[in-house]
């Protein structure tokens, strides 16, 4: 904490006040103004409110939520116990590959889980001949849109499960284990609860992504609110339905929200022993070694191998056949131009916010950070619609503009900018600026010398973080970008959207090709730390 001589709090600078909260204003544009223009539609706000259909499309979506957060916390939390706790063979290379489906969006896995095992997929295909099976069961629906997300999901509770279980205090394990308690025991008595926050905090992440999901349940032809959003956007002249269903689609996830921060303010997790984190030594696996390698394998085969697999055989066949494949550079390069272009906001965008948060803590400072996570409850379709509605009324030569599409990543993404900005300053010591500006230097001079070397990892760990989820944003670009503009994620949809498979299968790739090098990064050093427990 800044404190002036005397131990009195020092006032902030108020250019970096205005800076923060001016920042913090224009992230909740799209939602104060979706908020006005519902109020203002009325009567015809009220009549959406009442159809019948809206509690179906609340419960399915709500349904989706709950059945798909269940299903990734079953898979990432013993994979990460796996990886960190176990003498699984080669954990360190499984490290990285139960990490690895974070570069395939949901639209692709639900693409390929589509092509593979859909109607006429290459297993019906395979059956036919052999076996003379004319139909699968159907993947259409609630099975479909569940398997797709929770297979592009779960490495959010892995990753974060696995930071945990690394810099656990091990010696609640070790005095279970001396008091002669079983692995499995020990598992759910004490890791655990010690992990619990962590697996939440993964859990709450695979809920929003579920509920602003948009090109899963679209091509699983699964009724929710982003799906219904953009068919009444899509389909009406008069766009207030959109509107409405939209602020219901934020009120659901602000529940959600709550709920979180409410068990959360519960919790209450302690370290017993000061000091670094030290390593446990591995669980033996003995017998349930060949299972825990199976579950491993399935897991990589399905979330990884197969999408890849898929996606390579319908490339493959195009060339056999001859179709006119394009190699969809110009999307690749407009993907990535975009996306970095957008990290970059989104962390200078972050930076006075986190700098305020972090280094001038009040009940302000505190409001105007909870203001700009709240950016975190806005999914895309529903920040897009926003901008859609100002700009044709209020800010028409902004319409379908490369920077309203930038403006609307930088509000989807702001909050995860926000995070990694302020865990970067929050390490550094402010003890180390105020030497040097005992020494002479200049406010701007301390910091650039001292401050900007010492955040410059975590920074780009952020960047890379908003840049890989850039990459992969569908409902927000669908509806916002210029005319003629498209990125591999835009390719792919128009593509998958009339079952053109071999047509989608290159900008897939690619897409999954250009992302995997960020995920690598921000797993690679995971994989180091434990390479050095070993």
């Amino acid at each position: 904490m800044s404190a002036a001589a005397g131990g009195r709090p020092r006032r902030p600078p108020w250019p970096l006040v205005a800076v923060a909260v001016l920042v913090v204003a224009a992230v909740a544009l799209p939602l104060a103004y979706l908020v006005v223009r519902v109020a203002g539609a009325g009567a015809d706000a009220l009549d959406v409110l009442g159809r019948a259909r809206l509690g179906s499309l609340i419960l399915d979506t709500a349904l989706l939520a709950v059945a798909v957060t269940g299903g990734a916390i079953a898979i990432g939390v013993p994979l990460a116990w796996l990886v960190t706790r176990s003498d699984l063979p080669g954990r360190r290379v499984w490290g990285v590959l139960v990490a690895l489906p974070l570069v395939v969006p949901s639209y692709v896995a639900a693409l390929t889980l589509l092509a593979a095992f859909g109607p006429r997929g290459l297993l019906q295909r395979a059956l036919e001949g052999p076996f003379g099976v004319e139909r699968v069961p159907e993947v259409y629906g609630f099975p479909g849109a569940f398997g797709a997300l929770v297979l592009s999901t779960y490495p959010y509770v892995y990753l974060l499960t696995a930071g945990a279980l690394r810099t656990a205090d091990p010696s609640l394990e070790e005095a279970a284990r001396g008091l002669g308690r079983r692995p499995l025991a020990v598992f759910g008595r004490v890791t655990l609860p010690l992990v619990a926050p962590s697996v939440a905090a993964g859990g709450l992440l695979v809920c929003l992504y579920v509920l602003s999901d948009f090109g899963a349940v679209s091509l699983m032809r699964y009724d929710s609110l982003t799906r219904a959003i953009f068919v009444e956007y899509r389909s009406l002249f008069d766009r207030t339905p959109a509107a409405v269903l939209a602020i219901v689609l934020v009120a659901l996830t602000a529940v959600v929200l709550v709920a979180e921060a409410a068990a959360r303010g519960r919790a209450r997790v302690h370290r017993t022993a000061p000091g670094a984190p030290r390593a446990l030594s591995p669980v033996r696996l003995g017998r349930w070694r060949w299972a825990a390698l199976a579950f491993a394998g399935a897991v990589v085969a399905f979330a990884l191998a197969v999408p890849l697999a898929v996606l390579g055989y319908w490339l493959a066949r195009a060339f056999r056949l001859g179709t006119d494949v394009e190699a969809a550079w110009g999307p690749a390069l407009n993907s990535v131009g975009i996306s970095a272009l957008a990290a970059g906001l989104v962390c200078l965008a972050a930076f006075p916010v986190a700098l305020l948060a972090v280094r001038y803590p009040s009940r302000g400072t505190r409001a105007l950070e909870v203001a700009g996570y709240g950016a975190n409850a806005l999914p895309g379709i529903v920040i897009a619609l926003a901008l859609v509605f100002f700009s044709v009324r209020y800010a028409g030569p902004l319409y379908q503009t490369l920077a309203l599409l930038l403006f609307a990543y930088v509000v989807r993404f702001f909050a995860q900018g926000l995070a990694a900005t302020r865990a970067a300053i929050v390490r550094v010591d402010p003890a180390l600026e105020e030497a040097a500006r005992g020494l002479g230097r200049s406010p701007l001079g301390a910091f650039a010398s001292v401050t900007a070397p010492l955040v410059g990892s975590g920074l780009l760990a952020g960047v890379t973080l908003v840049f890989l989820s850039t990459m992969k944003e569908l409902p927000a670009t669908l509806l916002l970008r210029p005319i003629g503009f498209e990125t591999l994620a835009t390719e792919v949809w128009q593509a998958t959207s009339v079952g053109a498979y071999s047509e989608a299968a290159m900008p897939a790739l690619l897409l999954v090709a250009t992302a995997a090098p960020f995920v690598w990064f921000l797993t690679g050093r995971r994989v180091r730390e434990l390479a050095a427990h070993d």
